[in-house]
């Protein structure tokens, strides 16, 4: 043969292994990602109930953590415990247990890889494909992928391991470096390990290609395997730390403790090395892949025995090396201990939307800055508001729902569903505001999107217009001692106030566009920023209205009454769904006949929702939402009539249709 030919031959055999190693890599992440993804897709909220129900003890901290390590892998639980950090839903001290355990979890994840099953990866595939195509039920399809996922990771360490197998003798000498045997040499071969997985940013990625590596033949000694272990624990941190770099001091406290933990335990077996060797050779003689993953396990479960009694300490040396002047986030107010008296929860419901509609105030200040002077570090603190208002959220669901398993009253009853939707407008109120932050990095993106200062201007005391009736929402849950409802009519009239000013402004904005003051992409942002203003404050609005209902009070005599579990209540029958869906079918014509001939509507020259003369009584008129205008925000009870300025009873209306 050709010399030249057979180099040719040598060279297209080195690609081929390449993207061979690539493709089984490429299914392994594929596969992992896929497998954790959807099994927490199948668990749903469960993983946020867990890790909330962390906080009970140090020892339920690291039961839940494995769980959700386990599932999610560390990299991912620990973000989601650098979020509840960040919305005050959990401290530093309580995150460290799950922190611990979740470390653990994952370690328990490298040892399901570790046995050899992967003659099984069809039947894994097989099963999750069957179980997705036929069973009709989400979970049951996030399973079945989960389950695919398995499959396609094994399969992915096949692939990696037959490209490899023929040629680790060419292999070999260009992986000598990796070794643990010589002290300069280990310390090379962690380091080396922990850049690659902060590049890959999965340690179960780093840890299945070392398996892989060592089923081939390559890695023939375990002190091979053990340096690269030790190093994917230490850059599996990446994930964490940038997750938790737009939020605030305390999550990356919780990053940074992720980080100390497993540079400790690390540090920690390099000097036990010939000992642990010794340990970890005999758990599983000659079979190096089993003694990596037993490493791995037994250096997650001794770091957590030596760390958690020693967390307090822990916490302190994260502070004092972690000086801020930063305020730390408001603690949530939602305590278990108060779900044995509701009223107490009530109050506690209370308080905790005061705390998530002051971040909306912030946020509306956040908001403001961008406008005049866009920045990534202003836009990455307005979506770290965003995100912490989604989390509190998300606790006061489940919170409320553990509450109304409670014996309520009537009252009771009514005040949780008023509450829920004051929870359910705020977290609207976020999501309106991290539109106007979209709308005010992308404008400045272009440069026709500028407008006269003239209209700049408009807008802007139109913004300021709209912060003012948010302010008076967030300071409407229990900031003064007046009664609910009197403080909602505040509101409602700052908000008749903001709606004339939003018309006016409107109407100044087309007049701009028709006269060719502005460009077509210029009127288009700013229509975008005042619809988003329009909606804020007609949520704004809703929450007013929800204030203003007879039932939303808290009785002071029953904040200390504690209740057992709601009586017997009988079941109701189930409905026919046949009957039902004969009604959705059916096109029934639509029958005007009791409508007035003509609907006029006008927009008031001053606010209809006047102050009341003296103490505050419910009446139906007061507890009326405007639906003609804001058809989202009604509950079901007539709208109170419009109220005419004095002196245009003698004038007819300019502004009707």
């Amino acid at each position: 043969m050709d010399p030249a030919a057979g180099a040719n031959m040598k060279t297209s055999e080195a690609i081929l292994m390449l993207f061979q190693v690539l493709g089984g890599l490429s299914l392994f992440i594929y596969g992992m990602n896929g497998m954790t993804g959807n099994l927490r897709a199948a668990a749903g909220n469960s993983l946020r109930d867990i890790l909330a129900k962390a906080t009970r003890s140090p020892v339920h901290g690291v039961v839940f953590g494995v769980v959700v390590g386990f599932l999610a892998h560390s990299g991912a639980a620990i973000s989601m415990l650098a979020g509840f950090i960040n919305a005050g839903v959990m401290s530093l001290i309580q995150s460290l247990a799950p922190i611990y355990g979740a470390n653990i979890g994952t370690s328990l994840s490298s040892q399901v890889i570790s046995f050899n099953i992967t003659q099984y990866c069809w039947v894994a595939i097989g099963i999750g494909f069957l179980a997705r195509s036929f069973i009709r039920s989400e979970r049951w399809s996030k399973l079945g992928d989960a389950g695919i996922g398995f499959g396609l990771l094994f399969l992915g360490m096949a692939t990696i391991s037959h490209a490899i197998a023929p040629h680790k003798e060419l292999l070999a000498p260009y992986l000598s470096g990796i070794r643990g045997d010589v002290w300069t040499w280990r310390l090379a071969g962690v380091g080396i390990s922990t850049v690659l997985t902060a590049l890959l940013t999965s340690s179960g990625a780093m840890i299945g290609l070392t398996f892989a590596l060592a089923t081939a033949g390559v890695f023939t000694e375990f002190h091979q395997v053990a340096v690269i272990i030790m190093g994917a624990m230490v850059g599996t941190c990446i994930v964490p730390v940038m997750a938790s770099l737009p939020m605030r001091i305390a999550a990356k406290r919780a990053a940074l403790a992720h980080v100390l933990f497993n540079v400790v335990n690390v540090g920690l077996a390099l000097a036990a090395w010939p000992w642990l060797m010794r340990f970890c050779e005999w758990s599983a003689p000659g079979n190096l892949v089993r003694q990596g993953a037993n490493l791995h396990v037994l250096l997650m479960t001794a770091g957590t025995l030596v760390m958690l009694p020693l967390s307090r300490a822990f916490m302190r040396f994260i502070l004092w090396i972690t000086p801020s002047k930063e305020p730390e986030p408001d603690p949530s107010f939602l305590e278990e201990k108060l779900l044995v008296k509701p009223e107490a929860a009530l109050e506690a419901v209370i308080k905790e939307l005061r705390r998530m509609a002051k971040i909306c105030v912030d946020s509306m200040m956040v908001n403001g800055h961008l406008i005049l002077e866009p920045s990534q570090p202003l836009y990455r603190k307005l979506m770290a508001n965003e995100e912490v208002i989604n989390e509190i959220r998300h606790s006061m669901e489940a919170y409320l729902g553990r509450l109304t398993r409670r014996y309520l009253s009537r009252r009771q009853t009514l005040f949780v569903q008023h509450l829920h939707s004051c929870m359910k407008d705020i977290e609207r109120i976020g999501d309106h505001l991290a539109h106007i932050g979209d709308t005010s990095v992308e404008r400045m993106r272009i440069k026709g999107a500028l407008v006269p200062e003239d209209l700049f201007k408009t807008w802007f005391m139109l913004f300021c217009s709209a912060k003012r009736v948010i302010a008076m929402m967030a300071d409407s849950f229990g900031q003064t001692d007046e009664p609910f409802q009197k403080t909602a009519l505040k509101i409602l009239r700052a908000r008749d106030a903001y709606m004339i000013q939003s018309m006016d402004a409107k109407a100044d904005f087309v007049g701009a566009s028709r006269e060719k003051r502005i460009s077509p992409v210029a009127g288009y942002y700013l229509n975008r920023y005042v619809e988003d203003l329009d909606r804020l404050v007609r949520r704004a609005k809703s929450v007013a209205f929800s204030e203003r209902q007879p039932d939303f009070w808290v009785k002071q005599t029953k904040l200390e009454k504690s209740v057992g579990d709601p009586g017997e209540y009988e079941p109701a029958k189930p409905v026919d769904p046949s009957a039902y869906l004969k009604m959705l079918r059916q096109a029934t014509p639509f029958d005007d006949s009791d409508l007035p001939e003509e609907i006029t509507s006008h927009i008031p020259a001053r606010a209809p929702h006047s102050a009341p003369d003296g103490e505050w009584t419910a009446t139906e008129d007061d507890d009326a939402p405007d639906t003609d205008e804001d058809p989202d925000a009604a509950h079901g009870i007539r709208p109170p009539p419009s109220v005419p300025h004095p002196s245009d009873a003698a004038k007819p209306r300019e502004d009707s249709p």
